[in-house]
This record gives structure tokens, sequence and C-alpha cells, in this order.
């Protein structure tokens, strides 16, 4: 009994993740604990140590005599989101590249390999939840308590976003998850010899990836304003 509470426990938190992070459950959306409990078969103290979990890690949000929802996405956390993403992004692979272990490095490749099945054959989800896995290891190698918290988030956001804007028949998108496929490989390279100068210039360009593709879909045709900025008004 102990073994299958524990099972239902994991397939909830992982069934939750993907839900949340491909847009299958919306931000903002109410975690429902009786319609929850009711699919999964748990209780009401496992139930809710799952979306503990999940609010700890950035996920939802728990409010008190209200229940769980979603975490919110709102125009302030988007430029948060941008004006904190290339700084956390190039001190997670810098460290990564010190103190990756060579066990570590494997799970990298073979998160690669999977983003690369995904780009194939997957779905947009697939897609962005192998995408996630890749850089989620950098996370685990960087192995630092204070940016961990924060990259978590980073990443739950990145996922949201991309998904929002996830266009599968452009041509300019393909192109640009080609791109990062590649660069994904020469972050490996740079993590396996050690070179933190590569890995952090990496993470830039890797997020100014990113941020070109999202951009993309977020600026009306002929309009040339960079996020984060105000267009200045044409005198009259």
């Amino acid at each position: 009994m102990k073994d299958a509470s524990k099972n239902r426990k994991a397939e909830l938190y992982s069934r939750l993740k993907t839900a949340i992070m491909t847009l299958e459950l919306r931000p903002g959306a109410d975690l429902d604990e009786a319609k929850l409990s009711e699919e999964t078969g748990l209780s009401r103290t496992p139930l809710r140590e799952v979306l503990r979990q999940l609010a700890g890690e950035g996920y939802a949000d728990l409010r008190e005599n209200r229940g769980a929802r979603v975490s919110e996405m709102s125009h302030m956390t988007l430029r948060d989101f941008f004006l904190a993403a290339p700084m956390i992004y190039g001190a997670v692979l810098q460290l990564a590249a010190k103190h990756a272990t060579p066990a570590q490095i494997v799970t990298l490749k073979a998160a690669q390999e999977d983003f690369k099945a995904a780009l194939r054959s997957g779905s947009g989800a697939d897609r962005a939840m192998a995408n996630n896995r890749f850089h989620e290891v950098t996370g685990e190698m960087a192995d630092n308590i204070y940016l961990q918290p924060s990259f978590q988030r980073l990443l739950i956001d990145h996922a949201r976003i991309s998904m929002t804007f996830y266009r599968p028949q452009s041509t300019e998108m393909a192109e640009n998850v080609s791109e990062a496929s590649a660069q994904h490989d020469a972050i490996i390279a740079a993590i396996e010899t050690g070179d933190e100068a590569a890995a952090a210039q990496l993470a830039i360009d890797h997020w100014n990836l990113s941020r070109d593709r999202i951009e993309l879909f977020v600026m009306p045709a002929g309009l040339d304003v960079p996020l984060g900025t105000v267009a200045r008004k044409t005198p009259a």
C-alpha cells in the first residue's frame, strides 16, 4: 500500500508538472483537490504533499483557505524573466562547466538525444519537455543552492512562453529549433572540456536565440521594438 501511494504521488507530480509547462493547465488555473483525489485515488494528505512540492519548485501557488493554483504569468513576470534570464543562464552554464561530473555529462548527452528525437517526430509539448530536461541537467551540474530555485522558475516560464508562441509549420521556427539543437551540442562540448568562458558565452547565444524566436511571434509585423523597451512616439 505504501509503495502504491508513493507511485501514485510520483505519477501525479509528473503529470501536473508536464500539464503546467505545456499549458494544458493554464497560468492561474485552480488545482481541484477533490477532482485530483478522485482521479488518482490519493487521500488528502499525500495529495497535498504533491501540491506543496510543486509550489516549492515554482509550478503552483498555495493560497490559505482557497486551495492551490498554477503559478501566474503576468506582464511583471515577463519583464523579470527577460531581465534575469541571460544572467541566470550564464551563471548556471559557467558553473556547470566547472562542477560537472562524468556521470552528469552522460545524462546530459542522453537528454540531448531525447531532444533530437523529439525534434524529429515529437509534438510541441514533447520538444518543450525534452528541452527543459536538457537544461534541468545543467542546473544539477551547477550545484548551487542559491541559483537552483531561480533557475527552476526560469525554466518553467521559459517552457510556457515557448509553448505560447510555438508555430510548428513556421520555416523560421524550424531553423531556430535546429540551431538550438546545434547549440546544445556545443554546450555539451564546453562543459565536457571544462571551458567555463565558452559555456558562459554559449548561454548568452542560446538565450538570444530564444529571445529572437519569442519576439518574432510577440511583435506585430513591421514593428521593430525589442522586448523590454518602449516605442518612441512620432511627433504629430
